[in-house]
């Protein structure tokens, strides 16, 4: 899905930010979004949708242009999708056009990564995320600490 994706907008594997991939599930495809696109959440430019699908969308920075990429399982003869090992020889060996689905989409483009500051947990010392610091018997603490005590 992602070499489709890249071979459709004409990209290469992002360097920076010039690429973004816009995930709609956390399975085992996202490491493969990552390995070959370069799309990372360290960078900034993997984006997280828990829909459960699967399917990804990726933007072009510099061409300015989207596509969604899904993957047709329904299209796998029956008897394949009864056998793991059947249904993945498929997967590696049938045509792109016959197991996906590609669209363009326009789109804006994705917000570029926000370096965030960190605070110190009041109660374990860990540096969190100053967006995902929550109020605790008035100190800063992280979500696992704050769980379990009295907010405010």
């Amino acid at each position: 899905m992602a070499q489709a994706a890249l071979s459709e907008l004409a990209a290469l594997r992002a360097e920076d930010e010039e690429l973004v991939a816009i995930v709609e599930n956390d399975a085992c495809g996202v490491d493969a979004v990552q390995c070959l696109t370069g799309c990372t959440f360290g960078k900034g430019n993997l984006v997280f949708h828990d829909y459960g699908k699967n399917v990804y969308t990726f933007y072009s920075r510099e061409s300015k242009i989207g596509v969604r990429v899904s993957f047709n399982s329904q299209h796998a003869p029956l008897h394949l999708r009864e056998s793991r090992d059947a249904f993945t020889q498929w997967i590696l060996s049938a045509p792109a056009n016959e197991m996906l689905t590609l669209k363009r989409v326009f789109m804006e483009a994705p917000e570029r990564a926000k370096i965030r500051k960190s605070v110190a947990c009041a109660f374990c010392g860990e540096s969190v995320m100053e967006t995902r610091v929550r109020n605790c018997q008035g100190k800063p603490a992280c979500i696992p600490c704050s769980a379990g005590r009295d907010a405010g």
